[in-house]
């Protein structure tokens, strides 16, 4: 939390709060994952412009400046597309995601401003590492603690945050029973995520190890996941990691925030640090790979295009991506968001016939400079979209949104 006590005795991990930035967009996509997406959704990455209310429309750019067209939900993340998040989050409606973020206790009550799908919202280190390990262990809800126990000189416990009950700790002996039963802690954690959707969110954080942000931290040999974090301006820096059996984050930045020079980023930053600490902290611990639970099958899809590809299919862009077995498409088929004009629609589309163009987005933008088009005033769809030709896939609910910014 600080180089010195002896010179600050603020502790910057648990009490500064600070704007994550990109590493809070996984919350954006668990909640979607949970709405019916799945991480080959496709999902329009080209301009955008929002009425958030203020004197300027908001147009949310990625940190390139550079647009790319329909990308799968995966690719949004693993290279940190920050309309592709923005999109995704209006589709769903900030209430919804800020359920997400409270439920793994991110914020306390978090408003429902879009800019907050972009890390706007100030949070600790301590929180974000707490929440990550929620997607590492399954989606099961854990209190993060400093002190485990105190106890006076006597060895007796005055004080323990381990909250759970042992039974059959106090019962007598009985010496008639052939196996007498053995006392253990009764389980009294709750589950706030379907097991499935923690392991796709934790495929896809691994993607950003391997193939996006992150990629540095592959020399580390061992599985592992995560996001980094970058504000305006870099001020911020953050990577949030964890392997199946330990979590680590890192955070850089002034105490008075300003911008700390070019080519300071959470990969650049705060993912050197994690791989000097993950190095030594990981050296006795077993390596296991990332499980998937029950109910779920790994089938071959193109990174590039989201397309479901035949179970032989081999090349640089084939990657495994998990499924529910009531949620595989066909193959040749991709499962596609539709964006227009702040609207959109959900649906089974076929080997990459996309109705979305960098083009038309183009033409749209211009309109609503002009003031020819509406401007969006809500998350739900403002006009009308092609239907597709495949049956419909789960259509996630619409909400509101207000204020904004580029973070």
């Amino acid at each position: 939390g600080g180089f010195s006590f002896q010179s600050s005795v603020f502790n910057r991990a648990t009490q500064a709060r600070r704007q994550p930035g990109s590493a809070f967009k996984p919350f954006v996509y668990a909640a979607a994952l949970d709405s019916g997406y799945s991480p080959s959704t496709v999902i329009l990455d080209a301009p955008l412009v929002i009425d958030t209310g203020a004197a300027e429309l908001w147009r949310p750019m990625n940190a390139s400046d550079r647009f790319y067209g329909p990308s799968p939900m995966r690719v949004g993340i693993e290279q940190s597309r920050n309309v592709m998040t923005v999109r995704l989050a209006q589709a769903m409606g900030m209430d919804r995601v800020a359920d997400y973020a409270e439920r793994f206790g991110v914020y306390e009550d978090m408003p429902a401003h879009l800019s907050y799908s972009l890390g706007a919202g100030e949070t600790t280190l301590y929180q974000m590492v707490a929440a990550y390990a929620m997607f590492a262990n399954g989606g099961w809800r854990i209190e993060p603690t400093l002190v485990d126990r105190v106890q006076d000189r006597r060895g007796e416990t005055v004080l323990r945050h381990e909250a759970r009950l042992c039974r059959d700790c106090d019962a007598p002996f009985a010496r008639t029973q052939a196996l007498p039963r053995t006392p253990w802690p009764a389980p009294n954690a709750r589950r706030i995520m379907n097991p499935v959707t923690a392991y796709q969110l934790v495929s896809m954080l691994e993607g950003v190890v391997q193939r996006g942000t992150a990629s540095r931290l592959q020399r580390l040999g061992f599985p592992v996941g995560g996001k980094t974090g970058t504000t305006n301006e870099s001020k911020d820096a953050w990577f949030i990691g964890f392997t199946p059996n330990l979590v680590a984050g890192c955070y850089v930045g002034y105490d008075v925030p300003r911008p700390m020079g070019r080519g300071a980023f959470g990969g650049t930053l705060c993912a050197p640090v994690f791989q000097a600490f993950m190095e030594v902290a990981m050296q006795d611990r077993p390596k296991p790979d990332f499980q998937p639970p029950r109910g779920m099958v790994l089938v071959k899809i193109d990174r590039e295009t989201g397309d479901r590809l035949p179970d032989d299919a081999s090349g640089p862009n084939v990657i495994e991506e998990p499924y529910r077995f009531d949620d595989i498409p066909p193959i040749g088929a991709y499962a596609g968001i539709q964006v227009l004009d702040g609207g959109f629609s959900a649906g089974f589309g076929q080997g990459g016939d996309l109705p979305m163009t960098l083009e038309a987005s183009a033409a749209s933008d211009a309109a609503r400079t002009s003031g020819s088009a509406p401007q969006v005033s809500g998350g739900g769809p403002t006009s009308a979209a092609p239907a597709p030709t495949a049956p419909q896939a789960p259509r996630p609910p619409a909400g509101g949104f207000s204020s904004g910014g580029l973070y």
